[in-house]
């Protein structure tokens, strides 16, 4: 449903209303503000190429091909050719809202009114966006240096009537999309085939749906290990405030906070006070330190985000004040590719901390729970292969985690000489990510199913509110069945935010 409409100005642009319009169909309108820089700078270029200028991609030709004049009247044939050969990606389609959030900060970036685009090409890509039309876009082809040229061919090709999209969940041509929607293709104008390609939407749109999902992550991080620490005959020690002002990196004094709340009145950690262990694993100990560092690499993650998410991403630059235009390399994806590959590894650990205590909870010799967390062991085996999937995915993580900023490889004939491979970072980054929420999903199935075997005891308030939330969707395993539908419901419930709603009832508001 259309809840919002997000006025679009290239300048205050906040990540919660780009997923907004991603996932929950929020409309994008143009700023008026923003029409009137628009029309200055499209007036400048067509001043421009009326007198003969020569500017890149304009009236040359593109990449290696920059030194190739083109005439006057080649400059509108130029840019649907410019369309057609730059799509040349292949793979799987992108999801549904990776390609809106494309879309929606496209938009932003020419409402920046440095492109040199006609209002009415920038209001067609709007009306794609506000009318259901989504261009397939492959996953790959991007080495996230000259912009993000593949996918964003793919994605404007549907503009002019070519392509394929998808309407109302039925795949068709770029023409049929648009005549059913009641929109005519697009004739582009000099100069605006480069303008639509030439920037980081794939790079940044992946990175800021990441980055949502991860912060997301963080409270359940702190709710799963809550749990895990309750079952695990955990104390409550080491999030002492004092400790962690003595080294204070927020993040881990936030996590710290948490727990403390999360677990406050719980009658499983009384109830051993007194109990002979000295000190806890480090995968209960340190929860705060290792989630706290995932946490203050997801702020450094968020300034680069929001700093790209409103920013001019093309080449050239019109500056409508002075009257100029600039070639320059605002389209490489630098600070992207090295923030995408932060953000991965830093998910990546939530996983391999969350997996570490999972197998903690399953292991009879580590939690004197009954073994795989289920009666009549044996006959059943509760949740063994559960931590099986856990470290499989974790597993994956590393791979995925493996820096893809750290190379690149020259293009188009080596004028294109570096190139940051931004696209790669973040398609991997994504994908940590939903294994990241897979795994977490497993150590609140399993903290749940522990919590069952307290029969006598409560556990803390915030601890109870989620075992209860989880509870109301998925039942105590008496006996083995298929895990694969708990674990999609959990993981659903950690998406929604339905947990975390329950918890901060219970407690108070989490970090």
């Amino acid at each position: 449903m259309n809840e919002k409409t997000i006025v679009l100005d290239g300048d205050h642009f906040q990540l919660e209303e780009l997923v907004g319009i991603a996932r929950n169909q929020w409309q994008a309108v143009i700023a008026d503000t923003s029409k009137t820089r628009i029309h200055k700078a499209r007036t400048l270029v067509d001043t421009w190429v009326k007198k003969g200028e020569r500017i890149y991609g304009v009236t040359t030709g593109f990449g290696a091909l920059s030194d190739v004049p083109i005439s006057y009247a080649d400059t509108k044939r130029l840019q649907k050719k410019i369309l057609l050969s730059h799509a040349a990606g292949m793979g799987k389609e992108m999801p549904e809202d990776v390609v809106r959030a494309m879309m929606a900060l496209r938009i932003n970036d020419f409402c920046r009114g440095n492109s040199g685009l006609r209002l009415e090409t920038i209001q067609m890509l709007a009306d794609l966006l506000n009318k259901g039309i989504v261009p397939v876009v492959p996953e790959k082809g991007s080495v996230g240096a000259s912009g993000d040229l593949v996918p964003m061919a793919h994605l404007s090709l549907v503009m002019i009537g070519e392509g394929e999209a998808v309407v109302d969940g039925q795949r068709m041509s770029g023409a049929k999309a648009l005549a059913a929607r009641s929109l005519k293709p697009l004739e582009l104008a000099a100069g605006e085939g480069l303008a639509l390609i030439n920037g980081t939407q794939f790079m940044i749109a992946l990175g800021c749906l990441a980055l949502h999902d991860a912060l997301n992550l963080c409270k359940h991080a702190d709710i799963a290990a809550s749990m895990s620490l309750e079952t695990l005959m955990g104390t409550r020690t080491a999030f002492d405030p004092r400790i962690h002002q003595a080294r204070p990196h927020p993040g881990q004094i936030m996590a710290a906070e948490n727990m403390l709340k999360i677990t406050e009145n719980s009658e499983i950690i009384s109830s051993h006070q007194d109990c002979s262990r000295i000190q806890d694993a480090y995968t209960l100990r340190c929860s705060p330190q290792v989630h706290g560092a995932s946490w203050d690499a997801f702020a450094y993650v968020d300034n680069v985000i929001r700093v790209e998410m409103n920013a001019s991403t093309e080449n050239p630059l019109i500056f409508p004040e002075s009257e100029e235009f600039l070639s320059g390399g605002n389209f490489h994806g630098q600070p992207l590719a090295l923030a995408c590959d932060f953000l991965g590894i830093a998910i990546a650990e939530l996983a391999n901390i969350s997996e570490r205590r999972i197998e903690r909870l399953v292991n009879p010799q580590l939690s004197g729970l009954p073994a795989f967390l289920v009666e009549d062991g044996g006959l059943n085996s509760g949740y063994m292969i559960a931590q099986y999937a856990a470290a499989a995915l974790v597993s994956e993580n590393k791979g995925l985690a493996h820096p893809a900023s750290v190379d690149s490889i020259p293009t188009s004939a080596n004028k294109e000489d570096h190139v940051s491979m931004g696209a790669f970072a973040a398609r991997k980054c994504r994908d940590i990510v939903l294994n990241t929420e897979n795994v977490i999903a497993i150590e609140l199935l399993c903290g749940a199913q522990a919590i069952d075997l307290f029969t006598n005891i409560k556990a803390g308030d915030g601890t109870l509110a989620a075992y209860r939330t989880i509870r109301q969707h998925v039942d105590y395993m008496k006996e083995d069945r298929q895990l694969s539908k708990d674990i999609a419901t959990v993981k659903a419930l950690l998406e929604d935010g339905a947990i975390v709603r329950a918890v901060e009832s219970a407690v108070g508001k989490l970090y």
